[in-house]
C-alpha cells in the first residue's frame, strides 16, 4: 500500500505528542492480514497508535472516548494492534444521544467495550486483509468483506463501515480509518 507523503511529514512533526488520534493517509486499495510484531512496517514508525490519534483533528471524538475509557495507555502499549479508527464524522452519524451516554463516567465499561471492538490483537496491513470473521480485543467478532470496491466491515448489529484510509503505521501496530462506528453484538 502506498503511504501519503503528507502523512509521513505530519508524523515527523507530531513525534512529541502522546495521546490517541489517527493521521491522514490514503490508499487506492484496501485489504489486510496479520504480520509479526517485528515486521518492517512496525520498525518504520516511532509514534504509538495513541500518539497518532492524538495528533489528528479528525479523531478528536475518538481521542475523547479513549481518554474517557482509560484506554490511552493500552493503545500506547507494546501491541501489536490493528485499530479500525472511526472519524469524528462517523461518531456524529451515531443516533442522537448514544455518544453522550457512552461518554458518561458510569458507562466507562460499555464505552471500553465499544472501543475495543475496533481493535484486533495483531498487526494487519491492508494488503493482507481477507474476507471472513475477525475476533477483536473485546472478544466479539465482526465480518470483513474484501471486494474490488474496497473493504467493508459488518458489525455485530448488522451496521456497515467502509475502510477509507489504510496502513497508517505506528510503532505498535497499524491504523485503518473507517467511516462508521462499529457496535459489538448486544449481550
Amino acid at each position: 500500500m502506498r503511504r501519503n507523503r503528507k502523512f509521513l511529514t505530519m508524523l515527523a512533526v507530531i513525534a512529541s505528542l502522546s495521546l490517541v488520534g489517527a493521521a491522514c493517509s490514503s490508499d487506492d486499495s484496501t485489504s489486510s492480514s496479520t504480520t509479526s510484531p517485528e515486521s518492517p512496517a512496525s520498525a518504520e514508525a516511532s509514534e504509538t497508535i495513541t500518539d497518532i490519534v492524538a495528533a489528528d483533528a479528525d479523531f478528536s471524538t475518538l481521542l475523547a472516548a479513549v481518554q474517557a475509557s482509560d484506554l490511552g495507555d493500552t493503545l500506547a502499549g507494546e501491541g501489536p494492534f490493528t485499530v479500525f479508527a472511526p472519524t469524528d464524522e462517523a461518531f456524529a452519524a451515531l443516533p442522537e444521544g448514544i455518544l453522550d451516554t457512552l461518554l458518561l463516567p458510569e458507562n466507562k465499561d460499555q464505552l471500553a467495550a465499544v472501543l475495543t471492538y475496533h481493535v484486533v490483537p495483531a498487526e494487519v496491513m491492508a494488503a493482507d486483509v481477507e474476507s471472513g470473521e475477525v475476533t477483536t480485543v473485546n472478544g466479539a467478532t465482526f465480518s470483513i468483506d474484501v471486494s474490488d470496491a474496497g473493504v467493508v466491515i459488518t458489525d455485530g448489529e448488522g451496521n456497515q463501515a467502509q475502510v477509507v484510509t489504510t496502513d497508517i503505521v505506528a510503532s505498535n501496530g497499524v491504523i485503518h480509518v473507517i467511516d462508521a462506528v462499529l457496535l459489538p453484538p448486544a449481550s
